[in-house]
């Protein structure tokens, strides 16, 4: 388990361009060191403004975008081509303007493919996330580079809701929920055991909404009550905020220099 670190930013615009060089680097680092790169993306509006962001940012071409794995933290089990799915999102945003390779871009299953509900579908995501794993990976998921996820006004994150079943999973990567307190109600989710796989867990929250959120999941709440506070990294947990997300927080928690 790594400690969290926060990083504060002026407002949401600056805390997606910062977030987006960030992510850069770290995927550019690792296709140097070992020729690809796995990143779990999330949805929401910080998730897209992020990838909005990268789309934009002048380093954009240092990734090689063919060696890229994109994997989601969650996803609406809606008919494919949905506007409320995250891949549908994230295609608008980004995906649909770097050369990717499909194969890489590994979307969670729509309602309307070959699963007979959302169990199936879960299950379906699992066996693929199994089947990318190596002999060096841990819990039957590929060590991502970086997990994203954005943090919701009642400390949710990917679809892991405070007290529901999927945020108490011990065994599975990945569970169907149901449901899911905000609309829509069922949804795929990979769970706290596999967010805990990836090198680095990112947690992204901007705007007041997002405020007594962080400061419940960084004050040592449970993550039962608060999944937030379950979703760390093996070697880094970085919370990335603007500075209305982190307006209950202690000053204590984060040096006046990173704002």
């Amino acid at each position: 388990m790594s400690t969290p670190q926060l990083v504060v930013h002026r407002d949401k615009e600056l805390m997606a361009e910062a977030a987006a060089a960030r992510l850069i680097t770290r995927i550019v680092d690792a296709q140097a060191a070992r020729g690809s790169a796995s990143v779990v993306l999330t949805g929401g509006r910080n998730g897209n403004g992020l990838l909005a962001a990268l789309g934009s940012a002048p380093a954009r071409d240092a990734v090689d975008w063919s060696r890229l794995d994109l994997w989601w933290g969650d996803e609406r089990f809606l008919p494919e081509g949905d506007p409320e799915r995250n891949v549908t999102q994230a295609r608008a945003a980004l995906l649909d303007r770097v050369p990717l390779d499909p194969a890489r871009v590994h979307a969670m299953p729509a309602s309307d493919g070959p699963y007979v509900d959302v169990d199936a579908a879960a299950a379906a995501y699992a066996e693929e996330l199994a089947a990318a794993a190596g002999p060096g990976d841990h819990g039957g998921v590929p060590t991502f580079d970086v997990l994203m996820l954005g943090v919701g006004p009642d400390t949710h994150v990917a679809s892991l809701f405070p007290e529901l079943p999927a945020v108490r999973e011990t065994e599975r990567t990945v569970v169907g929920v149901h449901g899911a307190p905000k609309p829509p109600p069922v949804r795929v989710s990979l769970t706290l055991p596999a967010i805990r796989a990836a090198k680095e867990v990112w947690l992204l929250a901007a705007g007041e909404d997002k405020a007594k959120a962080a400061a419940i999941a960084l004050s040592g709440a449970g993550e039962v009550q608060a999944p937030a506070a379950g979703a760390y990294g093996r070697s880094r947990t970085l919370w990335l905020l603007d500075a209305a997300a982190a307006s209950e927080l202690p000053r204590s928690l984060y040096p006046p220099a990173s704002a």
